[in-house]
């Protein structure tokens, strides 16, 4: 994913979109390019990885994108995944897994998340399925959400990123 400067001029849907696909490319930034040990590296007491936490970013697109908003049933690797016995199974498997199968796993959530939105095309429609809260967010709300929590997780790749091998960035 190419970083892009959004747009300063645009519609709403579109500059939402821009802003996420900036963040949405800085994630995967910060985790390309380190090798097996930074790929599965920590800091201080987290248990934060960048492994964990683009495929926990993988996760949160598809569910707030092809299931909430769309109405999707739940894919796969989410699925089958054991969410019972183990709440953080994306955070806790990513470590052991190809980063280029987990960043290509992220990528192509992203893709369908824009693919979403741009057949929904409306920021005030609302979500098909009704969430855990009894809501139904509208496009906007989770477009603004997910800006929200891919920045926030963005911090986290950055020290992660930077205590792996100095690399830092905007």
């Amino acid at each position: 994913m190419e970083r892009i400067d959004p747009d300063q001029h645009a519609d709403e849907l579109t500059m939402l979109g821009q802003y996420l696909d900036y963040h949405r490319a800085t994630l995967a930034a910060r985790a390309t390019g380190v090798d097996e040990a930074g790929w599965r590296a920590t800091v201080g007491a987290s248990s934060l990885t960048l492994a964990g936490l683009v495929k926990h970013m993988a996760l949160v697109e598809d569910s707030w994108f092809q299931e909430t908003m769309a109405g999707e049933a739940e894919r796969e690797p989410w699925a089958s995944a054991p969410w019972d016995d183990d709440p953080d199974w994306e955070f806790h498997t990513a470590p052991d897994e190809d980063p280029a199968a987990v960043l290509a796993l992220y990528a192509e959530a992203c893709e369908r998340s824009r693919a979403t939105v741009a057949r929904i095309g409306d920021p005030e429609a609302e979500s098909a399925k009704v969430t855990r809260r009894g809501r139904r967010p509208t496009l906007r709300w989770v477009m603004l959400h997910m800006l929200e929590e891919t920045a926030r997780h963005n911090g986290h790749a950055d020290l992660i990123r930077e205590s792996v091998d100095g690399v830092t960035g905007e």
